[in-house]
């Protein structure tokens, strides 16, 4: 069994849990609403403020789909009570960012600014404050858009090893390298 699949997911008072046919998962709360399409061979039992997932036979394809719908499921249920939020640091000398709505500008030593559009389920916010590193906040319910905008946005300059320059999520270590070293004659 599934260690994962078979714990229960807590659903919050504020929040409903629909299950349609053809197994269209709809999670409604104070933060929004959101989506899943869940494999149709999957069961769902949803008693006094908690759901589980079943799953109907112990086959390689049933094992594997178990554990992942069952996390989908939790993450649109946190999701729509408490949100998710990134914050990514843009670390290195000149590295500016600056956002006009959901168009986000990025200075980050090319010869161009970049301009990378946000969707508008996610809202964004650029900090730049004298003396510290500039972030930018990414928040919204999806945590699986989240983390691929974030993703996106991190690609744009990835931080390298030897100065640490580069855009990272924040609390993100980097494994420094030594650089070169003068040849002894």
């Amino acid at each position: 069994m599934s260690r994962i699949g078979k714990n229960p997911i807590t659903v919050p008072a504020k929040v409903t849990i629909d299950i349609s046919k053809g197994n269209l998962v709809t999670v409604k709360g104070p933060k929004g609403e959101l989506q899943q399409q869940v494999d149709p061979d999957l069961g769902f039992n949803q008693e006094d403020g908690t759901l589980t997932v079943t799953r109907p036979s112990d086959s390689k394809r049933h094992r594997s789909v178990h554990g992942l719908y069952r996390t989908l499921i939790d993450n649109m249920v946190v999701g729509v009570t408490d949100g998710y939020e990134l914050i990514l640091e843009v670390v290195g000398v000149g590295y500016r960012v600056e956002n006009k709505g959901q168009l986000l500008i990025l200075t980050l030593g090319f010869s161009h600014p970049i301009y990378f559009m946000i969707p508008e389920e996610v809202k964004v916010e650029a900090i730049m404050e004298k003396g510290k590193v500039p972030t930018i906040k990414l928040a919204s319910n999806d945590k699986q858009l989240v983390g691929q905008i974030a993703a996106k946005i991190r690609a744009f300059r990835k931080p390298e090893p030897y100065k640490g320059k580069g855009i990272r999520f924040q609390g993100e270590e980097i494994r420094r390298k030594a650089g070169k070293t003068a040849a002894k004659k």
